[in-house]
């Protein structure tokens, strides 16, 4: 092994054998220390030696970034004095750990560690609550329902885009305020500030708000990158409970002298799936969430039946009867989605490269962008001031469907498994599940209720395959 005292000007000189991958230059000064030439012309500083026996072979750098002596420059801008190692000096100190029996390897691999720990905790400390919020959002994603997404994504959403529908810019939510902070700020001073403000302006997002950030706050507290960095009482110190506004309860649902009106009017409007959707939601007590995403595979006519998704049974969703006259709109809405388009209406499908396709929703729409029904309120509306009854929401004709059917003496655990609501009982948490059949003998006693009340004359016509036609006056 030829060595030689290493020079920069020697160690720029250096080449690789013309018949070899790579050529290593020993330096005589420093026991070690070597220059690794490969035949692509880069170059490392190495140091070799003897460890447990066996011969190890570290790479410190390459000469332009280790200068082969230590020297002592000045920082211009701070006129500080920096030393940086050499080339030599990292081959001693990489000697004296083998010598005593230290592996650099290992010793790198606990600095690397150390330096991850410090920046993790600095990152603790730094972290937005924007950056955790669109954490929090991904990795519930799959099993909150879209409306429930969209939800938290408009309540921290920052404000001033153009409206998608209608004239002038996105108003900030709620939650806004909050998302450009430090996560470790979030204390029970700050949110309740931010309470206080939001309250004044519009105390019925404010408590919705609170309460997803307090869900927000847990899943932080569930997950190591984010566990212990929000004060465990950032939401539940009295000086923020005190400060959540009172939620008003809603009592909107439809009286039973007001069915003849409501029904009179929700069938006059023009557009039948609107219409059908509307009454299904009285008939059913279902979220409108629920209905919307209802798909012609989930509706079976022969066993009447309708396959739902569930607030409370995420993954395996909930399956309620289908009632007659129910199944009687939804047949001719199958009847109007099953009919092709006219000559014209194909040709200029064929134009635009497009097939025509029935839609897989059964309350679909052309104009929304993922096919479904996506806004009834306003045809629901337009028909409550044409009949002259006082306002109800879409979720009041959920609420409507529970009081209604107090009339026909429904037990109770029978409205809340149609409706898909928790169990409110012992017994009926653990001992009581009806089956589809018995679930459909009093769906069918509730919605003939309200047909009679609604003064709507209705005869279904069944076959062995399940229900066919019907007669509707």
């Amino acid at each position: 092994m030829n060595k030689e005292n290493f020079t920069p000007e020697r160690v720029a000189g250096y080449q690789c054998a013309p018949d070899r991958q790579q050529s290593i230059f020993w330096d005589k000064k420093q026991s070690g220390l070597g220059v690794r030439v490969t035949q692509a012309g880069s170059k490392a500083y190495i140091f070799e030696g003897r460890l447990f026996g066996k011969t190890v072979r570290l790479t410190i750098g390459a000469p332009d970034a280790w200068p082969l002596e230590r020297y002592v420059t000045t920082d211009k801008a701070t006129g500080e004095k920096i030393e940086r190692m050499g080339a030599r000096q990292e081959a001693a100190r990489l000697k004296a750990l083998m010598d005593r029996d230290i592996d650099p390897r290992e010793e790198k691999i606990q600095q690397r560690a150390a330096h991850e720990i410090r920046k993790a905790a600095a990152r603790r400390q730094d972290v937005h609550v924007d950056e955790v919020w669109s954490e929090y959002l991904k990795a519930n994603q799959a099993r909150w329902s879209e409306r429930h997404y969209r939800d938290h994504e408009n309540l921290a959403q920052a404000g001033g885009e153009k409206k998608k529908r209608g004239k002038g810019l996105t108003v900030a939510g709620p939650l806004a305020p909050l998302m450009p902070l430090k996560l470790a700020s979030l204390n029970a001073r700050t949110v309740a500030a931010w309470l206080q403000s939001e309250s004044e302006v519009r105390p019925t997002n404010a408590a919705q708000s609170y309460r997803k950030l307090r869900a927000f706050i847990r899943w932080c507290d569930d997950h190591a990158d984010y566990a212990g960095i929000v004060p465990p009482d950032a939401y539940s110190a009295r000086s923020v409970r005190e400060t959540v506004p009172r939620s008003n309860v809603k009592d909107d649902c439809l009286q039973r002298e007001q069915l003849t009106a409501w029904f009179g009017a929700a069938r006059k409007i023009d557009n039948p799936v609107i219409s059908s959707y509307l009454q299904g939601l009285l008939i059913t007590g279902a979220r409108r969430e629920e209905l919307a995403a209802l798909r012609w595979d989930d509706v079976d006519f022969r066993w009447r039946s309708l396959h739902l998704s569930d607030k409370v049974e995420v993954e395996t969703g909930r399956t309620i009867p289908l009632t007659p006259y129910l199944a009687s709109l939804l047949l001719e809405l199958k009847r109007i989605n099953e009919t092709p388009p006219n000559t014209r209406q194909l040709r200029r499908l064929k134009e635009r490269d497009q097939e025509w396709v029935p839609s897989p929703w059964v309350f679909w729409s052309k104009t929304s962008a993922d096919g479904k029904l996506a806004e009834p309120r306003i045809a629901h509306t337009k028909a409550l001031d044409a009949a002259g009854l006082p306002h109800v929401s879409l979720h009041g004709l959920r609420r409507s469907f529970g009081t209604l059917s107090e009339w026909c003496e429904v037990p109770v655990g029978v409205v809340a498994q149609i409706q898909g609501h928790k169990p409110s009982a012992l017994a009926e948490k653990h001992y009581r599940r009806r089956p589809l059949d018995l679930l459909r003998s009093w769906h069918d006693k509730i919605e003939s209720w309200i047909l009679e009340q609604a003064k709507i004359k209705f005869e279904p016509v069944t076959t062995d395959k399940g229900l066919q036609a019907v007669d509707a006056a």
